[in-house]
């Protein structure tokens, strides 16, 4: 079974302080890729948006989180890894892909500033806009959604725990099935 968990969502849903709960709770590692990234180019990510522009991050982003080595942690990656096709068919491969699912009128709540939180936006493009576009994305790639509008932070780590026990559970349930002779179903 693959033990990774992989948290996906917008920026302010709580990949990382949600991500950090899980894994203590899970006795697991917790691996934030923005940390991965910032370290290896030895800048912050504002700063290496503004030099190498957004396609230049996203190409960092990709080769960054297509390389993450990890067994039995709960990663963390910027809200853009869904735009890293090479990173996203890593990460299906490792781990289960947990969707943390906000409104948008909970994101924009959360973030005041796009630009000073590290969000890459294309010119002229709103936070609005973004948000709908990535949403796709995200639904595509989630094994598990977990919605957290109206939800305390402690709401959401208890949800995101139900949900990937419950998840692991019905997917040894289906390999067990899968195992089982069509026969003997019939």
């Amino acid at each position: 079974m693959k033990r990774n968990l992989i948290f996906i969502g917008m920026p302010a849903v709580g990949k990382s302080t949600v991500g950090i709960v899980v894994a203590k709770r899970l006795g697991m590692r917790f691996v934030d890729t923005d940390l991965l990234i910032q370290e290896r180019e030895g800048k912050l990510l504002r700063e290496i948006i503004a030099e190498k522009g957004e396609d230049g991050f996203l190409e960092i982003e990709n080769e960054v989180n297509a390389s993450v080595n990890a067994k039995n942690s709960v990663i963390s990656p910027g809200g853009s890894v869904i735009y890293c096709k090479e990173a996203m068919k890593h990460y299906k491969k490792i781990g289960t892909i947990v969707y943390l699912k906000a409104s948008y009128q909970t994101i924009k709540r959360r973030i005041k500033n796009p630009k000073k939180r590290g969000v890459v936006l294309k010119e002229g493009q709103s936070l609005r806009d973004l948000y709908y576009e990535r949403v796709p994305y995200f639904e595509k790639y989630a094994d598990i959604t977990v919605c957290e509008d109206g939800c305390r932070i402690e709401d959401t780590i208890k949800n995101v725990l139900n949900a990937v026990k419950k998840y692991r559970k019905t997917t040894e349930f289906r390999k067990k099935l899968d195992n089982v002779p069509k026969s003997k179903l019939k």
